[in-house]
């Protein structure tokens, strides 16, 4: 969820009932030398906890330094990645390259748990190859090593994430391991996650790519609540997502980011096609929030009710961090 899972969209999820939220992958060198905007990664506030922070690396000591950072910060797990399937973070020997590699990736686990006292856990693939067992072998060993559940999705890194995702082998990793397993891949909707919980054995399902623009999924699949969000829920969701992000990235670096949620958001025939493409054209996010409310005036009182409805937020922030990431960059 790279470019996605910012704090916007973590809280977001909680509000429609995601039990637990995590963080973009971060990377640990980042961390390590002080890159500000990896730092903002590290954000945490109130009511998105329990949260978990992800991070990616190859080596055990950098990992598990950015570990101790992660649980300064005020996140309730740490994540590792050992799923990432983007080349520029398989190339460097981290992500899913490490289920190819079991003695560094048993060593990254165990320095990382060694490191901190809070829950470590780790996200994983079936391997990098189509047809690949590498979890199978993978999963056990790292309980051993310090994880304390584990996060399959059952796709190879080459599919990225095309066809199917093979639930049968979460069944099968499921029964090797004494820890929980979440299962993630596919889930859709809330007939799917009955299904796969039903059918695996797994604790608990993730979702990713089905919450994207669409936080009403999340209400789907956990209670059952069918019902589509009219033009003026939809409207009102997505300015609040606007405005929370420029809060965090700073309206420069929002502009950008923000395009491709017009879309998720606008889609699913929630809006004719041309009117997306027309918000991506604006030059501004205020231009963009007054397009969005003179399309459905009526989304302005839905803001107000939910902007009503939300605690008071206080923010978890490392002493050293640059000043300037608060300020919007």
């Amino acid at each position: 969820m790279a470019g996605v899972s910012v704090q916007a969209f973590r809280r977001q999820g909680r509000r429609y009932g995601a039990g637990l939220v995590c963080s973009e992958m971060v990377s640990c060198a980042g961390l390590h030398h002080g890159n500000e905007r990896t730092l903002g990664y590290l954000r945490i506030a109130s009511d998105e906890r329990p949260l978990a922070v992800q991070i990616f690396g190859s080596e055990p000591g950098v990992m598990a330094e950015a570990a101790r950072m992660v649980e300064d910060a005020g996140a309730d797990l740490v994540d590792v990645n050992f799923g990432c399937p983007v080349k520029k973070v398989t190339k460097t020997g981290a992500g899913a390259t490490l289920l190819e590699d079991p003695e560094r990736a048993c060593a990254v686990v165990s320095a990382v748990a060694d490191a901190v006292d809070v829950p470590v856990t780790v996200k994983m693939r079936r391997g990098l190859e189509n047809g690949s067992r590498a979890c199978l072998e993978l999963g056990p060993r790292l309980v051993e090593a310090g994880a304390e559940s584990l996060t399959l999705h059952p796709r190879s890194a080459r599919q990225m994430y095309t066809g199917e995702a093979d639930h049968s082998l979460t069944a099968e990793f499921v029964s090797l391991v004494d820890v929980p397993v979440i299962a993630s891949g596919d889930v859709t909707s809330r007939g799917r996650a009955q299904a796969i919980l039903a059918t695996t054995g797994a604790a608990a399902v993730m979702v990713g790519r089905a919450a994207q623009g669409n936080p009403w999924a999340l209400r789907e699949i956990v209670d059952g609540s069918a019902e589509p969000p009219s033009r003026e829920e939809v409207v009102a969701e997505l300015v609040l997502f606007m405005r929370e992000t420029v809060r965090e990235l700073g309206e420069q670096r929002a502009n950008g980011f923000l395009k491709k949620f017009y879309g998720w958001y606008l889609g699913r025939g929630r809006f004719p096609r041309p009117f997306k493409q027309e918000l991506v054209q604006l030059e501004t996010i205020t231009d963009v929030e007054a397009r969005l409310f003179e399309a459905a005036p009526g989304a302005r009182f839905v803001l107000q009710r939910i902007e009503a409805e939300q605690p008071p937020v206080e923010e978890t922030l490392l002493a050293d961090m640059p000043i300037s990431i608060y300020g919007g960059g």
